[in-house]
């Protein structure tokens, strides 16, 4: 009976096989007929815009004539921030998908990498790979390719990629491509053997090209491109597809307290005296940039660096000094209108110290500085020197509209989701410590944090602490504290048991207020709030709770948490995040699908974002989210809104009247060799223009000369020179190689180092080592010191290199000198910047021999080189060349016959004159050797000699040498 069951069980085990496998099989077939139906509609599409009818396809009107512009012509899209060309350029990135086609994607973050990843078809995009091989057959694959640049350059360079059968480049953030960049360079290369594909390449900062002069027409020409697209806010097609679906807006004006009006006050008056000053002393500058508007805004530093960086080292140090306190006011700004009263407060009191005060411009002297410094301390402490800070503004405000109006206007609603965003970390933990724990008990905290002296409490803040004291005992109990139940504040002493309390419960907070999250989401664990008969509610509770759903960033399921409780919930967020970038906000509003939305800071890109947003919804305006501004009007923040409005709408006008005012060669595409004409021809010797005029303009036939080759490091593909050398005409190889960093001629070999790379390589005996094995394996060893073409190529002071220097870094010249007495052939060259140094090359190499690829991989490594038939020790070879008499035309010789050191001793002048091959080389060295060397008496004179030869030979020094030193001292007295 056993058996026969068991032949049953495996029969029907085979028969559930054979149906498993049939499904299997049943399913893979359906869904490879459902993709190649996929793939045979879109093979069926001819035209752009039969693709945009087809379905799926969710654009507004202007994100569709983005997506046709950039499909029927290459060129460069440049948009206002908050519009989001991300979604036409998926759609542009799924119309080419496909297995025969090789799309590049270059100059991407890595959240923008992520975003379009996930956007697109797994089979479609291609990882790539680490080594070079697996790169080769991954880009046969076609498909899309993130590939950061340096990767991509090399490969292009050594013809690892199919060049010819790339479909095209997409560049994304194209403002930061400049000349000398590596993705000018890569593009230089595929179009130079490209004449087909396409280049498309996309920027949402339209205030980076007003930077500089011609920066949008030198950018155009480095991404070869001819067509430039503007769109905007206020352009017609952007405000016909937006204005249909706005959202309800709600402006709320929330006053700054009297003591935060006056510090703003005052601040102001000492940026303002600070900009005049700066101004009156240097009147030949250009300061138009420095203003009181420009000190206050996000992008003041950039806006100094870009203007004061050139002529840095021509300014005084009171103008220095002027600038560092304008950045340190608006710093001290910032902390008032955002931080809280004490985090402000403790920030203050660093730049009231004695070494600040005698290191500033003298700011801090002004009566001005005194009143900010005063009104500082009084939002901390009250009038008897009790610690009351004072809450932000902001936070009343807030809490009246979650628990009122919010609750109010959503009672009918099961669940009012409400999103709140904050412009950094810092706010966000600021606001989630307040909704959570209370304004008196976060102040609390900040004090502790930031060690601030609490002494005395307020009634106010003393029963707080006793609240808390209460809350921490019950707390502590559970984790076998039994005691600390007992310490619970007594009514005779609130402060000081209070504080003790507090202490012992902000050990662990204090090691969480160091770390700042981007998002947070809160419930409210008070549902009764959100009935009709709602009572006051007081700021300085606590309402929210967290969701621990969210701290595996999980949106999905804190919201089912969430609505298993039947609560409303709150989500904190950042504008922008560092894993998702600006698109973290249409990340979680498409998660949310938030009811209200209060902006706590204001931002342009989000609040265009919510545009967009509520334009794809297309809801009825009954339907649609509540937008609520709380803003300081007539304060520094509605004036940082406003200039950079401003600054946006007036880059577009000077882009479009660029636009309209622009000459585009019809070369400028690439897809002719003219836009390729070099620097230079090398074909024509230096003296054929003299040979062209005698001869009517005709030359001599000559024979095609090749390309001049310069070997380059693979490491030094992360600067700026190769593409500059490429650019003036010059062959670039890519290699490994071990001795130096570029490798001109056979005897001509380059190190090149930065300011800083110098600094750290003479400090550490680096640049000692490899200027060894250049002067041992190539004739003309040379030094490269390149400066910053940004930064002033100048001698500060007496021994500082530059600005980038330091104190430390004063021996950096004696350093040097030391090299060069070292290595007499090594050879110093001083470079301004990349542009210099690429023509700095082109001219060595004029009438010198190439260098060879396989002897410049060889030289340095464990293998010989071709030609050299026997290797040494080198500690040896650079020891017998400091011997008098040998040089580098004999030592090889000595090498060979000499034997060992002893050996060495033992021969005579004449054997020593054979192995050199010189009869006075052979007497230098055999006197070395063997005969006493002793100086002159009247080298030896006086105690100042003696001691020195006590120092260098010690008390075993040569008897006759003491002898002698005596008798000279013998003979001056």
């Amino acid at each position: 009976m056993s058996e026969t069951a068991a032949e049953k069980t495996a029969d029907a085990d085979a028969d559930a096989g054979k149906e498993l496998s049939q499904e299997t099989n049943t399913s893979k077939l359906l869904e490879t007929d459902e993709a190649v139906r996929e793939d045979d509609e879109l093979a069926n599409i001819v035209t752009a815009e039969e693709y945009l009818m087809s379905k799926d396809i969710v654009l507004l009107e202007y994100e569709k004539q983005m997506f046709l512009d950039l499909v029927h012509a290459d060129g460069l899209l440049v948009c206002a921030k908050g519009l989001s060309y991300e979604r036409a350029l998926v759609h542009i990135l799924k119309a080419y998908s496909d297995a025969g086609n090789l799309i590049l994607i270059i100059n991407g973050s890595d959240w923008e990498e992520q975003y379009y990843k996930s956007k697109m078809e797994a089979k479609y995009v291609h990882e790539v790979a680490n080594t070079a091989t697996e790169r080769e057959r991954v880009y046969l694959e076609g498909g899309l390719q993130f590939i950061s640049t340096r990767i991509l350059v090399v490969d292009l360079l050594k013809q690892r990629i199919p060049i010819e059968l790339i479909t095209g480049i997409v560049v994304l953030r194209a403002h930061t491509i400049i000349e000398s960049c590596q993705e000018a360079f890569a593009l230089r290369l595929y179009r130079q053997r490209n004449k087909t594909g396409f280049v498309k390449a996309f920027s949402n900062s339209p205030e980076a090209f007003t930077i500089g002069y011609s920066h949008i027409e030198r950018t155009m020409r480095n991404l070869f491109v001819k067509q430039l697209y503007i769109w905007p806010r206020f352009h017609a097609t952007v405000r016909g597809a937006l204005k249909p679906w706005q959202a309800q807006t709600i402006e709320l004006h929330v006053p700054l307290s009297q003591h935060m009006t006056s510090i703003q006050t005052h601040i102001l008056d000492i940026m303002n005296f600070l900009v005049r000053e700066i101004k009156r002393i240097n009147r030949n500058v250009d300061m138009e940039a420095v203003t009181v508007e420009n000190c206050v805004t996000k992008k003041f530093h950039k806006i100094l660096q870009a203007q004061l960086d050139c002529i840095w080292h021509q300014l005084n140090s009171q103008t220095k000094l002027i600038v560092a306190d304008l950045k340190i006011l608006r710093s001290l700004m910032i902390s008032t209108m955002y931080h809280d009263a004490v985090s402000a407060y403790a920030l203050m009191k660093r730049y009231r110290s004695t070494e600040y005060a005698l290191s500033n411009s003298g700011w801090t002297l002004l009566d001005a500085a005194e009143q900010v410094f005063k009104l500082s301390k009084q939002r901390v402490y009250n009038g008897q020197q009790e610690f009351e800070p004072e809450p932000c503004p902001k936070w009343q405000a807030l809490t009246e509209l979650l628990t009122q109006d919010i609750s109010h206007k959503s009672h009918r609603q099961e669940q009012p989701k409400v999103l709140i965003l904050c412009q950094d970390a810092r706010t966000c933990y600021q606001l989630k410590q307040y909704l959570t724990q209370g304004g008196p008990r976060f102040l609390l905290q900040q004090a502790l944090h930031h060690e601030v002296p609490v002494g005395n409490l307020s009634d106010n803040y003393a029963r707080e602490s006793q609240s808390i004291a209460a809350g921490t005992a019950a707390a502590t109990s559970k984790v076998d504290h039994p005691n600390s139940g007992a310490a619970a504040v007594e009514a005779s002493q609130p402060a000081a048991a209070g504080i003790d309390e507090l202490a012992q419960l902000l050990s662990e907070t204090d090691a969480e207020a160091q770390h700042f999250e981007e998002s947070y989401m809160l419930t409210m664990s008070q549902p009764s709030l959100s009935q009709e008969k709602q009572p006051k509610v007081d700021p300085n509770t606590s309402i929210f709770e967290t969701i621990p759903e969210l701290e595996q960033f999980d949106v999905t399921a804190a919201l089912e948490a969430a609505s298993h409780r039947k609560q409303p919930y709150v989500c904190l967020q950042t504008f922008k995040t560092e894993r998702e970038g600006s698109m973290a906000l249409e990340h979680i509003l498409e998660k949310l699908q938030p009811h209200h939305v209060v902006m706590y800071n204001t931002n342009v890109t989000a609040i265009r974002q919510l545009e967009v947003f509520e334009a794809r919804r297309c809801l009825p305006p009954a339907e649609r989210m509540k937008v609520y501004f709380l803003i300081h009007a007539r304060t520094v923040e509605e004036q940082s809104y406003l200039t950079s409005l401003r600054r946006e709408k007036a880059a577009f006008e000077l882009i479009i009247e660029t636009k309209s005012k622009m000459v585009v060669p019809e070369y400028q595409d690439g897809k002719t060799d003219e836009a390729f004409v070099l620097y230079k021809s090398y074909d024509d010797e230096p003296g054929d223009n003299a040979q062209s005029r005698q001869a009517g303009g005709q030359k001599q036939p000559q024979g095609q000369k090749e390309t001049p080759k310069v070997i380059v490091d693979m490491r030094e593909f992360r600067s700026d020179l190769p593409c500059l050398i490429h650019k003036r005409g010059l062959e670039v190889l890519p290699l490994t190689i071990s001795i130096g960093d570029y490798i001109l001629t056979p005897e001509v070999c380059v190190e090149r180092k930065s300011i800083s790379d110098l600094i750290g390589s003479l400090n550490s005996g680096r640049l000692y080592n490899q200027c060894v094995q250049m002067q041992r394996h190539y004739a003309k060893p040379i030094l490269l010191i390149e400066f910053d073409q940004n930064k002033p190529f100048h001698l500060q002071g007496k021994f500082m290199l530059s600005q980038q220097t330091a104190a430390t870094n004063a021996d950096i010249v004696q350093k040097l000198q030391l090299l060069t007495l070292h290595f007499p052939r090594l050879r110093l060259i001083w470079s301004p910047s990349p542009y210099a140094t690429a023509q700095l090359f082109e001219e060595l190499k004029l009438g010198k021999p190439e260098p060879d690829p396989c002897q410049a991989v060889a030289l340095g490594s464990e293998e010989p080189v071709a030609g050299e038939q026997l290797q040494y020790n080198s500690g040896i070879h650079d020891f017998l060349l400091r011997l008098p008499g040998v040089h580098t035309r004999n030592v090889h010789g000595l090498l060979r016959k000499g034997g060992s050191l002893r050996q060495l001793l033992l021969r005579t002048q004449t054997e020593l004159s054979e192995m050199l091959q010189s009869q006075e080389c052979g007497k230098l060295l055999y006197d070395i050797l063997h005969v006493a060397h002793l100086p002159e008496k009247d080298e030896v004179a006086g105690s100042t000699a003696l001691l020195a030869a006590g120092k260098q030979f010690g008390a075993g020094s040569h008897n006759r040498f003491r002898k002698a030193a005596v008798e000279a001292r013998r003979g001056r007295r």
